[in-house]
């Protein structure tokens, strides 16, 4: 256990420098696909029914931490967008889950290969081949504390 001792002020050392570096690279992703006028709430739950695929308006609060109230308000607005639609549940009428609508899925494919080509474009201008390297060697360690419970 010594080991994790010595590497603990080393540690705080690193997150301390890591966190604005990876807030800048986020923030740098995201200007390069093209500005979308949404809020944060918005995009969260964009982006989870991306993932998770449909679901309803109290399963998003849950999921989101919030009132179902102002899931709501969340959910009329991205509606009213046409990036959310409803469709009714084959196993229970009353409910109608959400999901993207196929222009929320054409603008997130677009985003994500707007940030992509950035990123590869970036790499390949400033990094060498050792430098790629050690960037796939590091990537995996960031995988590994992104996945961290």
């Amino acid at each position: 256990m010594e080991t994790d001792r010595a590497a603990g002020p080393e540690a705080a050392a690193l997150a301390g420098e890591l966190r604005p570096v990876l807030a800048r690279l986020s923030r740098r992703l995201r200007q390069q696909a093209d500005p979308v006028d949404l809020t944060g709430s918005q995009i969260n739950v964009l982006v989870r029914l991306e993932r998770d695929g449909p679901a309803t308006v109290s399963g998003l609060a849950r999921a989101e931490g919030v009132r179902p109230q102002s899931m709501g308000a969340t959910v009329a607005a991205l509606e009213v967008a046409g990036l959310l639609r409803r469709d009714p549940d084959p196993a229970d009428g009353r409910k109608a889950p959400l999901s993207l609508t196929p222009e929320a899925r054409e603008q997130f494919a677009a985003h994500r290969l707007a940030k992509e080509d950035w990123l590869q474009r970036t790499l390949a201008r400033e990094l060498d081949a050792d430098e790629l390297a050690r960037l796939r060697d590091a990537l995996a360690l960031l995988a590994r504390i992104a996945d961290a419970g």
